[in-house]
């Protein structure tokens, strides 16, 4: 047959297509499907494409970040740490730094070899340990320090609860929120028992006085939220109350009323409640673009108070420069990326809301540290992760770099890459097991079993609850062992079999 005959035979629609294509063939559905998926192909994007570049990027930042804190806390607290006429070394707080680091060390380790199932079920009781120790720090038993009684102190160990306090929260408060994944449109599941568990946690910072811890705490709570898929409505709720509350809080307490205007004209008072913005903000000034060198900074010397501890941004803009300043900026820009990206990359939505929560929290401590060292916040007392001088803060956040690192181990590629090509250097390193794969838990029949989705944000309302689409659910799982066809049906479809049996 003939083209002329061919297409009298086609339809005339068809004809048309198919001389468009000829004509135009970057106007075709495969060659704009092709054009979309195509991805560059650059030694970066292969990089980040295998399947443990996440854990290794989680290993490489905490290894970065905890080699700077080391260097800046040894220049800024040499100065400090003498004392004319004692005895005392000017290495005595870096050498008390560096213990925290091998105490956060084991920390890390911890947190990186303990299975993610364990340490979910253990989260409830870990939320109670840390209510009990947020009261027992506002008793006797407590120390009283830095206008706040929020330490426990063991000779020359300490322990400030609040730290623990926010790792708590995010486990227990994940557990709660999948637990309930079902119905969380309903407002009385979403925010309790979580929110009134914060809300006592925040009572008893408050107690202490802890500005600064509230203020963490409150981050973890609303990245708990968020990553659960709460509606938008309720996080202008959540900050309008804030801003009132953050207003009867500093009405009620002279300090705070005198940080709030310290804030906002840090000129009025040079020499007094003004002190530390400005010294901080003459401090980044000299450093110019390139810094005056490590160790050349002129703030340590009684010049900006608690350098080491919460102004040490400050130190790292004199000495490095605003080079230096980019550098710190960078790497937690790049904390945050990788922290998304493995609650984005894992199936299992605990793991999702735990490694999306502790990503907020430490970006978010590192933001508002920076912030108001800049004159951007008020001044409120976080430290700097990873970077400040040692103690519970920097114990707590080598643990937690520690969990997001099992985390990247259990996306599913890794999880395929770790049983099947073995642990690898690191993990033969540090004896880490392999991990399991997610398995969706089963379900009841009606659906009525509350249990936990494949994604860490909740469905929509018609499509939770109901027998039907638990029913559904269940046929669309051949995994679970249920069949998904019905006797009925392959009694109809099934064509027998000719010849001999």
């Amino acid at each position: 047959m003939t083209a002329v005959g061919a297409d009298r035979n086609e339809p005339r629609a068809t004809i048309r297509r198919r001389r468009v294509r000829q004509r135009f063939p970057e106007r075709s559905p495969r060659a704009r499907s092709d054009r979309r998926t195509v991805v560059p192909n650059t030694p970066l994007t292969a990089w980040l494409s295998r399947p443990l570049a996440d854990f290794h990027l989680i290993l490489a930042l905490c290894g970065t970040l905890g080699a700077l804190g080391v260097v800046m806390v040894l220049s800024a607290s040499s100065v400090t740490s003498y004392s004319p006429g004692s005895d005392s070394s000017v290495y005595a707080q870096f050498q008390k730094h560096l213990m925290f680091m091998g105490v956060g060390a084991v920390a890390f380790w911890l947190g990186v070899r303990i299975p993610l199932p364990r340490i979910r079920a253990l989260s409830p009781t870990i939320m109670v340990v840390c209510l009990g120790l947020l009261a027992l720090v506002l008793t006797p038993l407590g120390t009283y320090s830095n206008g706040s009684q929020g330490w426990f102190v063991v000779g020359p160990v300490s322990l400030q609860p609040v730290e623990l306090a926010k790792v708590g929260l995010a486990l227990w408060g994940a557990h709660v929120l999948v637990v309930k994944y079902e119905v969380l449109h309903q407002w009385r599941h979403l925010l309790v028992p979580v929110v009134p568990a914060a809300l006592l946690m925040f009572a008893l910072v408050m107690a202490q006085p802890d500005l600064g811890g509230t203020i963490t705490l409150a981050v973890v709570l609303l990245a708990l939220l968020w990553f659960a898929g709460a509606p938008k409505r309720l996080f202008a709720i959540v900050l309008a109350s804030a801003v009132a509350g953050a207003v009867v809080l500093a009405l009620a307490a002279p300090y705070r009323l005198e940080r709030v205007t310290a804030f906002l004209d840090p000129e009025a008072d040079p020499l007094g409640v003004g002190w530390q913005a400005s010294q901080a903000l003459y401090a980044l000034a000299d450093g110019g673009l390139f810094g005056k060198g490590l160790g050349q900074g002129q703030s340590k010397w009684m010049y900006l108070p608690n350098v080491q501890h919460d102004f040490i941004f400050a130190l790292i803009g004199e000495e490095l420069g605003f080079v230096g300043c980019l550098v710190v900026l960078a790497l937690f820009g790049l904390l945050g990326f990788v922290g998304l990206r493995i609650a984005m990359r894992n199936l299992d939505p605990w793991i999702r809301i735990v490694a999306g929560t502790l990503t907020t929290w430490v970006v978010s401590q590192a933001a508002v540290n920076i912030g108001y060292v800049v004159g951007l916040l008020p001044v409120t007392g976080v430290t700097l992760p990873m970077i400040s001088y040692g103690g519970t803060s920097l114990v707590v956040t080598m643990l937690l770099f520690g969990l997001l690192a099992n985390c990247a181990r259990h996306e599913p590629e890794a999880v395929a890459a770790l049983r099947t090509q073995g642990p690898g250097k690191f993990g033969r390193l540090m004896r880490l097991p392999a991990p399991e794969p997610y398995r969706p838990p089963a379900r009841r029949r009606g659906g009525n079993r509350v249990g936990a989705g494949r994604t860490g944000r909740p469905a929509r309302r018609a499509n939770r609850t109901g027998r039907a689409v638990a029913g559904e659910r269940r046929r669309a799982a051949p995994e679970y062992g249920r069949r998904t066809t019905s006797r009925a049906t392959v009694r109809r479809t099934t064509v027998p079999r000719r010849g001999r049996r």
